[in-house]
């Protein structure tokens, strides 16, 4: 196992182009300098674009999210991400969710009303 995170060169080639077309080529190059300084950064090998190629075919997944699986499936590493095609493809891999969870009143049984005249909660 990695003693840091890991990241494939695919997604890494993905934050590139989204921060390029969302800010500059220069925060771009910022951007993946800090990535490279911060994580081990998975090469894309023939066993890692089989693997990822074998997860797209099994899930319903963009091919950059199959990378991002595969890579942590080969890493033995807990898949952090708020992707709900990866959350929800129901895979044998580990996953911890980073979506932010819903405030308490649209979570089932979390709706609360205030006592009449008070403005209260109950």
């Amino acid at each position: 196992m990695a003693s840091r995170p890991v990241m494939s060169w695919i997604n890494v080639a993905e934050v590139y182009y989204v921060t390029m077309r969302a800010a500059r080529t220069g925060l771009a190059d910022d951007v993946v300098r800090d990535l490279r300084a911060m994580l081990d950064l998975d090469d894309v090998s023939v066993e890692r674009a089989l693997g990822a190629a074998k997860i797209k075919a099994e899930h319903a997944m963009a091919l950059g999210d199959a990378f991002a699986v595969a890579t942590a499936v080969a890493h033995d590493a807990v898949l952090l991400t708020g992707d709900p095609e990866i959350i929800g493809a129901g895979g044998p891999w580990r996953v911890e969710d980073l979506r932010s969870p819903p405030p308490p009143e649209a979570q089932p049984g979390g709706a609360t009303t205030a006592e009449p005249g008070t403005g209260r909660k109950p």
